[in-house]
């Protein structure tokens, strides 16, 4: 339905395997894959990642078809690794190497933090196509669009590239936040943080021809769709949520990526809340800082849980 609808790729993170186990129709597929998986190594994260593999190589043979129609310019399908160990750039690279022998439209997801962009200097050497994941920030776009120019000029090999921002996650960790500290902010300024940083962090991809594709990621409402329309822009969005309230409304298209947000609202926002104004701020954190940002942690905290899940299942299925 996707691909006829005019989809272009196929994103998943390290919450896939314990979603697809969550779903009952889905779980007997899993737990067969997942012995399978248990037969061929002792190591259960291992066990989990091949597990992954497994599940979206479907998705992969589908969107195959995208990749050879388009001459490779679309058609890929990313996958992330373990969320545990991502600190490690050792690990991200030998994953990243593996999962890329699933299929030349595999795409690398990999979190934008110190170790991320290590693991993202020496796979873009490789030619490795990548998705620069976790990325919230202004700083953390402006280092991976740096960073891909730096390797790009030096090897001469221009895999893709996208860059994934996470405006849905973002405005999740301000809300709990104003939430949480009873803070004193409209819910129509509040509704505006994550895109507003979105909005930034595109522009400056423009101004200064970054190489780098934008995909508005982490969609949790409608608007973080709509409010994109109008760039040269890719969005991931679920079917619940997002996909089923675009057939359902059928809004008239309207280009709105380019409507400033009212200067009183960035104000307002860098005022009241520290974590907008450090990822709004040009220089607003350090790489050091990137992966215990708060929004970087509340969006792989899911992705630990259920990768805990499946680990858990792996142990259980092993001793049984």
């Amino acid at each position: 339905m996707a691909i006829a609808a005019g989809a272009l790729g196929c994103t998943n993170n390290p919450a896939y395997c314990g979603k697809m186990f969550d779903r009952e129709e889905e779980r007997e597929l899993v737990l067969s894959l997942l012995d399978q998986a248990i037969s061929e190594t002792d190591d259960d994260s291992e066990a989990q990642s091949l597990l992954q593999l497994m599940l979206i190589k479907n998705t992969q043979q589908k969107f195959l078809k995208v990749y050879e129609r388009t001459s490779g310019e679309h058609g890929y399908v990313s996958i992330q690794g373990d969320p545990i160990r991502e600190h490690d750039p050792d690990v991200i690279i030998r994953e990243g190497r593996k999962n890329r022998q699933l299929g030349p439209n595999m795409c690398v997801k990999i979190p934008t933090t110190k170790a991320g962009l290590q693991a993202m200097e020496v796979l873009l050497a490789e030619n490795t196509p990548l998705n620069a994941t976790e990325c919230f920030a202004v700083k953390q776009a402006v280092d991976i669009c740096e960073l891909y120019d730096k390797v790009t000029s030096k090897t001469g090999k221009y895999p893709k590239l996208y860059l994934s921002h996470i405006a849905g996650i973002y405005d999740e960790c301000l809300g709990e936040y104003v939430k949480r500290e009873k803070v004193d902010i409209s819910p129509d300024v509040l509704w505006q943080a994550g895109l507003a940083v979105s909005r930034k962090v595109y522009t400056i991809m423009q101004e200064r021809d970054y190489k780098a594709t934008f995909v508005a990621g982490g969609a949790r409402g409608l608007h973080h769709f709509t409010e994109m329309v109008g760039g040269e822009v890719c969005v991931t969005i679920n079917w619940r949520g997002t996909a089923d309230e675009l057939l359902k409304t059928d809004p008239p298209v309207v280009y709105r990526l380019f409507n400033p947000v009212p200067q009183k609202v960035i104000d307002e926002l860098m005022e009241k809340l520290p974590d907008f104004a450090r990822g709004y701020a040009d220089d607003g954190l350090s790489v050091d800082e990137y992966e215990e940002f708060a929004p970087v942690e509340l969006f792989r905290s899911g992705f630990v849980r259920h990768w805990k899940k499946i680990l858990g299942v792996a142990t259980e299925r092993r001793a049984a």
